[in-house]
């Protein structure tokens, strides 16, 4: 594979680099966005992992067929992402949808052609549009996680 030794570095930028802008996104957010974080991030590798069984898409192996290029994309920009966009947006569910539109978009429709390209990932039984409709329910479910988290905390305190 002539895009192995890449694929193999890119995999720490890929997984580190945005956890450098945590210092940015600050002290408070980090704590109130972190446990959507990883709530969400739990749910995408169980999504992931019902993926690979119906053959809906495919992550193309790293280091070895249990360990494939999910794990990075996971803990890395996916979960520091999502407490990006919460910063951004929590609050205006509108606004929220919007963005999440368009950054899912963004990898639906240009992203994921790289990553084919690169043998990172591939959809195999699933079409776009139903993967904008995956990302669009993991969406409704981070949302509605922080907005039960907040609710819980408030009625505590």
């Amino acid at each position: 594979m002539k895009y192995k030794k890449f694929s193999k570095a890119s995999l720490f930028i890929i997984m580190i680099l945005p956890w450098f802008s945590l210092p940015l996104l600050g002290k408070d957010a980090f704590k109130r966005y972190f446990p959507s974080g990883i709530f969400i991030s739990i749910i995408v590798l169980i999504v992931n992992f019902i993926a690979k069984k119906r053959r809906w898409w495919r992550w193309h192996d790293f280091l070895s067929p249990k360990i494939t290029w999910v794990y990075p994309f996971t803990w890395g920009q996916f979960i520091v992402g999502s407490m990006w966009i919460l910063k951004w947006t929590y609050g205006n569910f509108f606004r929220y949808m919007l963005v999440n539109l368009i950054v899912d978009g963004m990898f639906t429709y240009g992203l994921l052609y790289i990553l084919k390209k690169f043998n990172i990932f591939t959809l195999v039984r699933m079409e776009k549009m139903k993967l904008m409709y995956v990302f669009m329910f993991d969406a409704l479910l981070l949302y509605g996680f922080q907005y039960l988290k907040e609710k819980l905390l408030v009625n505590k305190g």
